[in-house]
């Protein structure tokens, strides 16, 4: 009997390759239409029952090739008694055999039929036709898994066709999210372009359901609505879009003010962190209700990531670093609505209890962090528990101060590491092909820039003694240098223009700040540590080239401020010895600070005023503070470099200066400007006779006694 049952399939087997076999030659020498219709009928019979390997399936394919499907899918006479669409199905049945074999599935024969399996899954179905349906789902199915394959699908409509099956819970309308799930993956910015509005009818569909489930389908949809929540494009401009937004929020209210056990919040808080980085806070609406509930996300979030991160083996429940990333995010926001002053969704009683909470899940990641293990370092998720941390020390510079001095040295280990396996820390940069391809991105383009995060945080840390003598002695000033020389390169990489503001100039503009505290501090570090000559020389080669760029005039001062305070330490580098670059890094300054201000007709009174002039004003409010501090260090740097004064007299910065003094009103001078003209004029007239000539010659004791500035007019009289 064993050997009976065993020895049947396999005769079985053999009799329907025999037969098989037999179709094939059929199909390759008949010599009518009919003859050919009876094999085929055969062949597809056996498809459709899978009993086919891959080598028969391919013998299929050489016998009859493309052009025998091709001919059933245009044919529109079905034989005598057959159903409408029984070319069509037997056409499609042939090429999702095909498909089987991932070469042909990306052949341009099947990506050119595309829109023939669109056309079915949209067409109305009966039940003659769903093996039409699984074999169009086969085929996209198919074509999705090849290299080509998501272009081409999301070109020739499949989302809209895809899109379409699932809203109107059409025969296979599952497979029909699956595929859109799949696409969206690797294709969601161009999904999203093409087909806002069918993709926005899936989100409605499912916005619908999850308000109104009241079962475990509530928490099944939390996984499922982030894969159609677009970071590309913000729902909150689109009416449908806004509509979606408020029912998932109504629904996530619901079940975060209920008792969830951790597998039911979990998904709630990562849909709340992937609306929170796709619209912000837009998606809570105003008011106490909307108040109370951002609270609780922050709050829920803070309580999650202590009760994780404080555990001896945070991570060993699986799934739970995506969890922590996402209420990171959480509390970012939380951070931000904190710090408005203005339209914050949070009221100050929240605020002031919400950074007590926060400051204790802070006192958490950096507990985490400090456990951490070489081996360790990369993983994605200490550099978000990094990145998190940063935004934190960026904002609150007076909690946890003594936690997060224990931490530096790791923080700047941590980014020194990533910064040097970058690729960039040494020869900066490594190939200009490389380079060339970086202008476009926006960001940093360092895979995983800790330093961009921390850079705030750092800011406000040199400016305090314990912070900045572990931060020197760590050697985060050369880390630095290397990095504003990579990010100099990133932001000019493309010749002859800027990009629009990124956090790559942010990231320039904010280590500026890190500089400026250190020469001011530490002037000794300034001149010791080598690497601050090579940024004293790119700062040198850098403002000629910024100062002229339109929009970037805050970048700008914080080159020209830095570079002023800088040389006034570095005075006897060769690099400032009279060079070509030096002198023009100087004219550049003077323009700068020049051209800061003018006269202008006062509506109150018949005199001029002094104004800030139209190309700073709207900056102003960001450099004021830098343009005074360069005013300062340019009135140090006079004594120092015998060639500057003689840059003044060239620009003619002098007579104008001389010119508005004269014109406008003594009372729209405020005292500080008064002293900062005060502090440059006078080092020029004590440096430069031709100086003190020229200000004499415009009435320079004049006005000087006009202003109070005593110094100069005391200077000025002396013969």
């Amino acid at each position: 009997m064993a050997s009976g049952s065993g020895a049947a399939p396999k005769g079985a087997a053999g009799a329907r390759s025999a037969t098989l076999k037999r179709c094939l030659d059929v199909l390759r020498d008949a010599s009518s239409d009919s003859e050919q219709f009876a094999a085929l009928l055969l062949v597809t019979k056996a498809v459709r029952a899978g009993e086919l390997d891959s080598k028969t399936r391919r013998q299929i394919f050489d016998a009859i090739g493309f052009t025998f499907p091709n001919r059933l899918l245009t044919s529109r006479e079905p034989p005598s008694g057959c159903p409408e669409h029984t070319f069509r199905a037997l056409g499609l049945t042939l090429l999702a055999c095909f498909c089987t074999d991932p070469e042909l599935a990306g052949h341009s024969q099947i990506l050119n039929k595309i829109p023939t399996f669109n056309d079915v899954l949209v067409s109305p179905c009966n039940p003659d036709s769903t093996s039409m349906i699984d074999d169009a789902y086969q085929c996209l199915t198919a074509v999705m898994a090849t290299p080509r394959g998501p272009r081409e699908l999301v070109t020739k409509g499949t989302v809209a066709a895809l899109c379409h099956a699932y809203v109107n819970g059409n025969y296979g309308s599952d497979r029909a999210l699956t595929l859109l799930l799949g696409l969206l993956a690797v294709a969601e910015v161009k999904c999203w372009q093409r087909d806002a509005p069918h993709l926005l009818a899936v989100l409605s569909k499912l916005s619908e359901e999850f308000l109104k489930a009241e079962d475990m389908t509530k928490f099944e949809l939390c996984e499922l609505l982030p894969h159609f929540i677009p970071l590309s494009s913000p729902l909150t401009r689109d009416s449908k879009g806004s509509e979606c937004l408020h029912r998932i929020y109504k629904g996530l209210a619901k079940i975060l003010g209920s008792k969830l056990s951790h597998s039911q919040r979990d998904p709630a808080l990562k849909l709340a962190a992937c609306l929170m980085q796709a619209c912000g806070s837009e998606w809570i609406p105003a008011g106490s209700t909307g108040s109370k509930f951002l609270a609780l996300l922050v709050n829920l979030a803070c309580v999650e990531v202590r009760l994780t991160l404080e555990e001896p083996d945070p991570m060993e429940t699986e799934g739970k670093k995506e969890v922590v990333t996402a209420c990171y995010v959480l509390m970012e926001m939380g951070i931000q609505e904190c710090l408005k002053e203005e339209e914050s969704l949070l009221e100050e009683a929240q605020k002031m209890q919400l950074v007590r909470i926060m400051e204790e899940a802070f006192g958490a990641v950096i507990f985490y962090l400090r456990q951490v293990k070489e081996e360790e370092l990369q993983d994605p998720f200490i550099f978000a528990s990094v990145r998190i941390l940063g935004a934190w020390m960026a904002e609150e510079t007076s909690a946890l101060k003594q936690e997060i001095c224990e931490l530096l040295p790791f923080l700047v280990c941590y980014a020194k590491k990533l910064f040097k396996e970058s690729g960039t820390a040494e020869g900066l940069p490594q190939t200009d092909g490389v380079q060339a391809g970086l202008a476009s991105t926006e960001g940093s383009v360092l895979p995983q820039d800790a330093l961009r995060f921390l850079l705030p945080g750092f800011c406000h840390l040199t400016a305090e003694d314990r912070p900045r003598e572990i931060l020197i002695s760590e050697g985060a000033p050369a880390l630095l240098c290397d990095y504003f020389l990579h990010q100099w390169k990133v932001l000019t990489s493309e010749p002859g223009s800027l990009t629009p503001l990124t956090s790559t100039e942010m990231s320039l503009q904010t280590a500026c700040g890190i500089f400026l505290n250190l020469v001011v501090t530490a002037p000794e570090l300034i001149r010791q540590e080598k690497a601050f000559c090579s940024l004293m020389d790119t700062l040198l080669k850098s403002l000629p080239f910024l100062l002229p760029q339109k929009d970037h005039l805050v970048l700008a001062a914080n080159i020209a401020t830095l570079g002023l305070m800088m040389a006034r330490v570095l005075a006897s580098s060769a690099v400032l010895q009279g060079t070509q670059s030096a002198k023009e890094f100087f004219g550049a300054t003077i323009r700068f600070l020049s051209e800061a201000h003018i006269t202008q007709a006062d509506p109150s009174s018949c005199c001029s005023a002094l104004a800030v002039s139209p190309a700073y004003a709207s900056a102003w409010g960001d450099i004021r503070e830098l343009w005074f501090l360069g005013m300062q260090a340019l009135a140090g740097c006079v004594p120092l470099f015998p060639w500057l004064p003689q840059a003044v007299l060239q620009a003619r910065w002098l007579e104008g200066l001389s010119e508005a003094l004269t014109r406008v009103a003594p009372a729209s001078v405020d005292f500080d400007l008064v002293a900062a003209f005060q502090g440059v004029l006078l080092e020029l007239a004590r440096a430069s006779k031709p100086c003190r000539e020229v200000i004499l010659s415009h009435h320079g004791e004049e006005w000087a006694n006009l202003y109070g500035m005593a110094a100069l007019e005391q200077c000025l009289s002396e013969r």
